[in-house]
């Protein structure tokens, strides 16, 4: 049974957003490309939206156990997959270059978890909905739209579609560039001071 709804619309900064029990954020030490969500923590899923920076319009929903599910809308076919409800208010935070913001909006009353199943052991089940108009990546009002199912069920294992060999390379050049030290990013350039050249 639906015991809550929200729906809202975000702006989204670059990197798609984090959405969980959390809001200790950090990046993802793997980014699920190939996937429109995977696991940042236990308690924290990155989701990657098609559209770069631009609005999003998402609802998120908190069920008392798993819903039907969703009527072809054009919703692409869903992901799942667990989170660890360690706190008990839902975070949300879309992530920027380098940064990351709170997203819930201000006039949305804070979304509680759902009430935990006596075998459930804290997690929650998150499933995502997604649909776009303009499926080619880039910036601007893409037409694009989520929709968050969460309930209270034991940890399973994720439900995503298979990756390609261009996902895989995606995820192992973002591991690679995370592996790298800031001195590797950083760069030292001679100037000129007065007669000499440090």
């Amino acid at each position: 049974m639906l015991i809550r709804e929200a729906t809202f619309t975000v702006d989204l900064g670059e990197h798609g957003y984090l959405i969980g029990f959390d809001d200790d954020y950090d990046f993802p030490p793997e980014m699920p490309f190939g996937w429109r969500c995977g696991p940042a923590t236990e308690a924290i899923a990155v989701v990657l939206p098609t559209t770069d920076t631009g609005p999003l319009q998402m609802t998120v929903q908190v069920h008392d156990g798993p819903p039907g599910p969703e009527p072809d809308d054009g919703w692409e076919p869903a992901e799942e997959m667990s989170l660890l409800a360690d706190a008990p208010t839902l975070y949300l935070a879309t992530i920027g270059q380098g940064d990351f913001w709170d997203a819930w909006p201000e006039e949305q009353p804070p979304l509680e978890t759902p009430p935990p199943a006596a075998d459930s052991g804290g997690w929650v089940r998150m499933r995502l909905y997604c649909h776009v108009d303009d499926p080619k990546p880039g910036i601007g009002d893409h037409g694009e739209r989520h929709l968050v199912q969460l309930w209270p069920a034991p940890q399973m294992p994720p439900v995503h579609p298979d990756i390609s060999e261009a996902d895989r390379q995606a995820r192992a050049d973002y591991a690679a560039d995370r592996a790298r030290t800031l001195e590797e990013y950083a760069a030292t350039y001679p100037y000129p001071y007065g007669d000499q050249a440090n």
